[in-house]
């Protein structure tokens, strides 16, 4: 792209453009994203955990999160996890009717294994082991469906729903799992199909139901998107409504700049997909309550926020800032009711997350829970308009599209691109009727008013 504007009279005109827009312009209603996956409270509660309100007495914990503006909770489930009694289904039902009452949407976490699935492992059922592919689709397509029909049928349905876990792996691909195994390539033939089925289901059952969740697909660690979607889009995966990432710094190699640059362009590669932080974590202290070893710790953390109460409020409202400045609409926290009690995990007596969690060791909130409240920016649409002359196609790039050359859609006698930034944003636009004709395409610049805008360019 030409580096730029000839001389005043392009800036005025745009300008102009911009005030006659935004004239009649009002802000498009969004959804925005500011949740808490719960999925430990009701085993934390059995065991004795109480968590309290900000003047220190027992509160309902969901009670709690939807005070403070959390507008949407997560919930795992496992398919027969024999080794525990919570996040089966039974346990689900518990959650979700709580979750319920307390007037909090769901987002309902299938991992399709009896065991945690993550970016390192992904267990297949044991029930599945020895099942062909078309049959581990056939069962995998049966239990999302049944389950989500047996949840509707008791006023559960869930708001969205995960097809698989951090599926940075072959979905369903490990009978075994020995820690530092190497990873085997994706067998994408497979992957997609069992996908395909995942997505099937939770559509299907939408449809029975009358309400269809929105369909998430989930990767672990920014540095992992791109080219698994690219893969999942090569082979045919479609029909899901967001892309979940996972963002610990500490399994990361990216810093929050290199997050920030994944979500704007991969909410730029597939337009019609909303980006979510699906899970993160921060620690307040490196001080322990038990003898559980702190899974969050110095490694964990990173300037300039201090493993602190006050460091962990901060990366809070800094990550998602950072989200909806690069187009993502929503983060979600991973897990802050996992206090410590008395009683034991696989990993030893209580809780590998307790200084991570948003309660101090006395069970008081801690700043952090307050996050969905706190100030932020919210970008505003901005779409841009070409005349329609004829041209077979046309692609626009800036800086906003991490320079990317993307496709604008025709649409009544206009080529129509939508995106939304940050309002007080310099950009500079250029199209073109094809990617490589925008490396000397005129550039347009203008600055993200403060409401929603039409803008018109000239190709």
């Amino acid at each position: 792209m030409k580096s730029i504007l000839t001389g005043k009279a392009l800036a005025v005109v745009m300008a102009l453009a911009l005030m006659a827009a935004s004239a009649n312009a009002q802000t498009s209603p969004r959804a925005y994203y500011f949740g808490s996956d719960l999925s430990y409270v009701n085993e934390m509660e059995d065991c004795g955990a109480v968590y309290r309100g900000k003047d220190g007495t027992p509160a309902d914990v969901y009670g709690l999160f939807a005070q403070t503006g959390t507008n949407l909770i997560r919930i795992r489930l496992w398919n027969d996890p024999h080794w525990t009694d919570y996040s089966n289904l039974n346990d689900v039902r518990r959650a979700l009717r709580r979750a319920k009452e307390a007037g909090l949407p769901v987002l309902l976490d299938f991992h399709y294994s009896d065991d945690w699935a993550d970016g390192e492992k992904q267990l297949v059922p044991k029930a599945w082991a020895g099942l062909s592919t078309e049959a581990q689709a056939e069962a995998l397509y049966r239990f999302t469906y049944d389950t989500l029909m047996t949840l509707h049928a008791e006023g559960l349905m869930p708001d969205q729903v995960q097809v698989g876990n951090e599926t940075n792996g072959e979905m369903m691909g490990d009978l075994t799992y020995t820690e530092g195994q190497p990873k085997k390539p994706i067998n994408w033939e497979r992957n997609a199909t069992l996908f395909k089925a995942g997505i099937r289901a939770v559509q299907d059952a939408g449809q029975a139901a009358g309400k269809t969740p929105r369909i998430m697909l989930h990767i672990a660690q920014p540095e992992n998107v791109e080219q698994w979607f690219l893969e999942a889009t090569r082979h045919g995966v479609d029909g899901y409504d967001l892309i979940g990432i996972s963002y610990y710094r500490k399994w990361s190699k990216m810093d929050m700049a290199g997050l920030g640059a994944v979500i704007n362009r991969v909410r730029h590669t597939y337009p019609g997909k909303d980006v979510v932080v699906v899970e993160t974590a921060y620690p307040f202290t490196e001080a322990h309550q038990d003898q559980n070893g702190n899974l969050m710790g110095a490694d964990s953390a990173f300037a300039p926020y201090e493993v602190t109460p006050q460091g962990q409020a901060r990366y809070m409202h800094d990550l998602m800032q950072l989200t909806l400045d690069n187009g993502g609409v929503g983060v979600v926290y991973w897990e802050p009711a996992w206090v410590s009690t008395s009683c034991k995990t696989r990993w030893g007596t209580g809780s590998n997350w307790e200084n991570a969690t948003f309660f101090d060791f006395d069970g008081k909130p801690l700043p952090v829970l307050d996050w969905p409240k706190a100030d932020y920016v919210l970008p505003v649409e901005m779409t841009f308009v070409v005349a329609d002359e004829g041209q077979a196609s046309l692609y626009i790039t800036d800086d906003f599209t991490g320079g990317l050359a993307v496709p604008m859609q025709r649409r009544g006698g206009h080529f129509v691109y939508t995106s939304w930034q940050r309002p007080g944003t310099t950009l500079l636009v250029g199209v073109a009727a094809t990617p490589e004709g925008l490396a000397d395409a005129e550039a347009s610049e203008l600055v993200v008013p403060a409401a929603s805008t039409r803008v018109r360019l000239k190709p």
